[in-house]
């Protein structure tokens, strides 16, 4: 049976160096969540925390109802899925996949009947006579997975497992990985830096920086309603510009009754924004290259660069000002195409982009 795993105010330090400020999350039974952010950001830290391999210097951390603190790791339930694998290399695969099982004191005819399924569930049942050295890296990732689902734990860990493997190999792996854990339901905490893995996979996400959970919210959320600028910037690509939220035409409030803030862009352009609390002042916009397009008025520029990708066009276009601008224009939204040097203006999708006081907090609704 799956596990809810709540963390209460957790905190780590190594001597001086605090890894963890005051760290709090719930996961949700059955859910897919991923820990996301860059090297060093203590998204591995608490990963390991969670499996009882790192001590706890501050917080509480529960599986259920259950309080784990001083639990030992090999008694909390846990199925884990490492970087390197860490499959036997004397072992067959089928011997791999059975060690946990045994160690667990299942009788033999039942561990060969869950071992034949987890097999055929990763797709190498007709590998299970073979010893890693006979295996790709593929084969041996899968044969790592059958080995920490096979027991049927509370909660599965899975640290970076797909980082050695090829892009391609990486794509297939993410998506059998997915399919497997909405199969079996398993509670499965996820960590890795790669920010297009973590849309693809996750049910919710907490985004980390330096020991700080900066955002969680589902794929969507995170990409759309970025929180903070460390967000807009670490998911995907954000164009971000300085700017300047003031009254609205007319003498009204910088909040109208509609919620909405007028925003100055260097004087060269004027949105609207729709806003969750009043503000006035300097201010920062994120926007996605989607949210951006080509317009008779607006910011002015310069085409750099264009990328044919297929289903849009990748513009670079310099401002005026010296800026760059990422674009995407659809092609089916266009049968036109910018030369390189052709002078342009941008506009904003009002609704769509993040708006940011000059504390980063987040403005927009």
């Amino acid at each position: 049976m799956s596990n809810e795993v709540i963390i209460k105010n957790a905190v780590k330090r190594y001597g001086d160096f605090t890894a963890l400020h005051d760290v709090s999350l719930t996961i949700r039974e059955g859910e897919f969540f991923t820990l996301l952010g860059p090297s060093g950001c203590g998204k591995t830290t608490l990963l390991r925390m969670i499996a009882g391999f790192n001590s706890i210097e501050g917080g509480d951390f529960y599986f259920g109802e259950k309080r784990i603190n001083d639990v030992p790791a090999h008694k909390r339930d846990i199925g884990m899925v490492f970087q390197n694998y860490a499959i036997f290399p004397h072992l067959t695969v089928e011997e791999n996949v059975a060690y946990g099982l045994k160690a667990r004191g299942v009788g033999k005819a039942e561990t060969a009947k869950r071992v034949a399924e987890a097999l055929e569930l990763v797709q190498i049942l007709p590998l299970a006579k073979r010893k890693p050295s006979e295996l790709s890296g593929g084969q041996q990732q899968r044969v790592a997975l059958a080995r920490a689902f096979v027991i049927e734990p509370g909660v599965l860990l899975m640290d970076e497992p797909l980082s050695n493997l090829d892009a391609k190999l990486r794509v297939q792996m993410r998506s059998i990985i997915k399919k497997l854990q909405r199969r079996l339901g398993i509670t499965t905490i996820y960590v890795t830096h790669d920010q297009e893995e973590a849309l693809a996979i996750s049910d919710r996400i907490a985004v980390m920086n330096q020991g700080n959970i900066m955002q969680i919210g589902t794929p969507r959320e995170i990409y759309a309603k970025p929180e903070n600028p460390f967000v807009a910037g670490f998911i995907g690509v954000s164009n971000f510009l300085s700017c300047e939220v003031v009254s609205c035409a007319g003498g009204e409030a910088a909040v109208s009754i509609r919620g909405e803030a007028a925003v100055s862009i260097r004087g060269e352009a004027d949105v609207r924004v729709p806003v969750r609390r009043s503000y006035t002042g300097k201010a920062q916009i994120s926007a996605r290259p989607e949210q951006l397009f080509f317009s008779e008025t607006g910011m002015p520029g310069k085409v750099l660069f264009s990328t044919f990708l297929g289903d849009f066009i990748e513009y670079e276009v310099e401002l005026d000002d010296g800026q760059t601008l990422v674009i995407n224009e659809y092609t089916k939204d266009t049968n036109a195409v910018h030369e390189l040097g052709e002078r342009v203006h941008i506009r904003f999708d009002a609704a769509r982009i993040s708006l940011y006081d000059e504390n980063g907090e987040v403005l927009s609704k």
